[in-house]
């Protein structure tokens, strides 16, 4: 079920579509999900649509995350991507709003700091304690318990291992690394292949220990021994 772009009240400028997969959306909950989402387009001015899924994944060993919200924002050149697993949809709402105001408020930085023409050092401010503490949370939530089961159990009994599953083109417009980073964070993954602008190689830049990242490039064989003997 597709909900109304927007309801009476108070409602982001973007458009918003919210979905159900086998889902009831009642009415109440639109009102609360255009609430918050007029709050998140003050972040970043440029997003024009907004989409919403719920979905119910019943799975008796994970029955505290059963209820899935996914939200998808749209801007213009860029995309940024939260979803959030609870116990009821608005608490998935909650938790996947905080992810995505997480996401462009890093992203928001980083560009402001790209403007500037410095960079924050990463041991100090603002930056460096979110990230820190998001590092900590996460740890924290691991400690849990939140692997000890398989939640995809039983789903694919019938599928052969180790197969490619999906496949997705991706744009090959040269970026710089700080594009790449803030890409990354849009999305919400741990990794970011792209082209680097500088050195006109693929590249991947990836999420380490804390607040740190890292890159990857390929090279020709000759260069590679050639860097790893100095």
């Amino acid at each position: 079920m597709t909900s109304a772009e927007h309801t009476d009240g108070f409602a982001p400028a973007a458009q918003v579509t919210i979905t159900g997969r086998n889902v009831e959306v009642p009415e109440h909950f639109q009102e609360r999900v255009n609430t918050k989402l007029a709050k998140i387009e003050k972040l970043d001015p440029t997003l024009t649509f907004f989409h919403v899924e719920l979905q119910h994944e019943p799975n008796p060993r994970r029955e505290a995350q059963a209820q899935r919200v996914q939200i998808t924002a749209t801007g213009k050149g860029h995309l940024a991507r939260a979803e959030a697993k609870e116990d009821s949809f608005y608490a998935a709402l909650e938790s996947a709003l905080g992810k995505l105001e997480r996401s462009l408020r890093k992203v928001k930085v980083r560009r402001e700091i790209a403007r500037s023409g410095h960079r924050a050092p990463k041991s100090t401010g603002e930056i460096a304690a979110e990230l820190a503490h998001e590092a900590e949370d996460a740890r924290a939530k691991q400690a849990e318990g939140q692997y000890d089961t398989d939640p995809y159990a039983g789903t694919f009994e019938d599928a052969p291992l180790g197969q490619v599953v999906r496949r997705k083109l991706h744009p090959d417009t040269p970026i710089s690394v700080d594009e790449a980073l803030s890409e990354m964070e849009l999305v919400g993954h741990d990794f970011y292949l792209f082209i680097d602008e500088e050195s006109k190689r693929p590249a991947v830049v990836y999420r380490r220990h804390a607040y740190d990242y890292g890159l990857i490039t390929l090279a020709p064989e000759d260069e590679v021994k050639a860097n790893d003997e100095k």
